[in-house]
């Protein structure tokens, strides 16, 4: 297997695919939100599920289309939205898009710290990362994604058992994301603090 971030073009690694425009890549990720919480509220959650389905599936294809690569994280989050969201619509019952959230991010918690547990970080393949640490760097980094993913899935339990279905769609579009960005963002110290070099001694 290629070393991370040098020619290895694989389905789902694709570290040498071509980069996004920065607003493309935000539009990919946070248009099917959008549509989900713009259709539920002019026309209620099985309305909204049956678009979001749809915007997901949409999304997916053009990253492909434009990158030849299929990242880990939203391609096994468009499964569990049509397997859940189709639950949901045929069953007429929104607890199974409910469920999603605690679904996937248990999911990559249990993989991150499972691999973990088995000495391999597997971060680089979830979060599809495209810079190189230090194998203590990636231990703790791991961990720390770890954890949060499980925190996600415990918030989201919290919130669509405790609050209004219109309440759980405006935390999954607006409360989630932002979460996530802050918490990618605090852990830029430790990514600086365990940096790989290469031989040279600049960044690798």
């Amino acid at each position: 297997m290629a070393e991370p971030g040098k020619g290895d073009t694989g389905l789902l690694e694709g570290r040498a695919m071509r980069s996004l425009n920065p607003i493309l890549k935000l539009v990919l990720e946070l248009g099917p939100l959008v549509v989900f919480f713009l259709a539920n509220q002019k026309a209620g959650i099985y309305a909204a599920t049956g678009l979001f389905m749809g915007a997901v599936l949409i999304s997916l294809v053009v990253s492909y289309v434009l990158t030849r690569h299929l990242p880990v994280m939203p391609m096994v989050s468009a499964v569990v939205v049509l397997v859940f969201g189709g639950l949901t619509i045929w069953l007429h019952d929104d607890l199974f898009i409910k469920l999603k959230p605690t679904i996937v991010n248990s999911l990559f918690g249990a993989v991150l710290l499972g691999g973990l547990a088995f000495g391999r970080p597997l971060l680089p393949l979830v979060l599809d990362t495209v810079f190189q640490l230090t194998d203590e760097g990636w231990r703790k980094l791991s961990f720390r994604w770890g954890v949060f993913f499980f925190v996600l899935a415990a918030i989201n339990e919290v919130v669509w058992r405790t609050q209004t279905t219109d309440t759980w769609v405006n935390f999954k579009v607006f409360g989630i994301m932002p979460l996530t960005m802050a918490f990618a963002l605090a852990q830029t110290p430790l990514i600086l603090r365990h940096e790989a070099k290469s031989e040279d001694g600049g960044q690798a």
